[in-house]
């Protein structure tokens, strides 16, 4: 294991992490791939166009919503590609009512120019 390569990983995510939480699509762009394909419980979205519109409509519906990445994994890693395994949670608020859940995640990154995106997330909602 490359500790220097994790801590890398790491920094990706925690910034990924903050950006999600500044509810600016600008900021999360920059770390998603054009071409990224996202999986939703409930949808599916390809490339960044669509990927907005899902986040867009997640933040208008969940108000001052806040999102954490915990229990990271990395299952697989190199200098060009690497995935990881986690927990996702969220709470905000929905109608006036403070609302939270969670679920797994599965990130791939792809170094590309010199810095790390997204090329593909799956996210799937904690059954219960």
């Amino acid at each position: 294991m490359n500790k220097t390569l994790i801590a890398e990983l790491n920094l990706f995510l925690k910034r990924y992490e903050d950006a999600t939480n500044s509810h600016d699509f600008a900021q999360v762009a920059e770390l998603i791939a054009e071409d990224a394909i996202y999986w939703f419980t409930d949808s599916s979205c390809e490339g960044i166009a669509a990927i907005r519109a899902y986040f867009d409509q997640g933040w208008a519906t969940v108000k001052e919503e806040v999102y954490s990445i915990r229990g990271v994994r990395w299952i697989a890693q190199s200098d060009t590609v690497s995935t990881c395994t986690y927990e996702f949670y969220w709470q905000g608020y929905i109608e006036g009512v403070l609302c939270e859940g969670g679920g797994r995640g599965t990130n791939v990154l792809v170094k590309q120019g010199g810095r790390w995106q997204i090329i593909h997330e799956h996210l799937s909602i904690e059954q219960k």
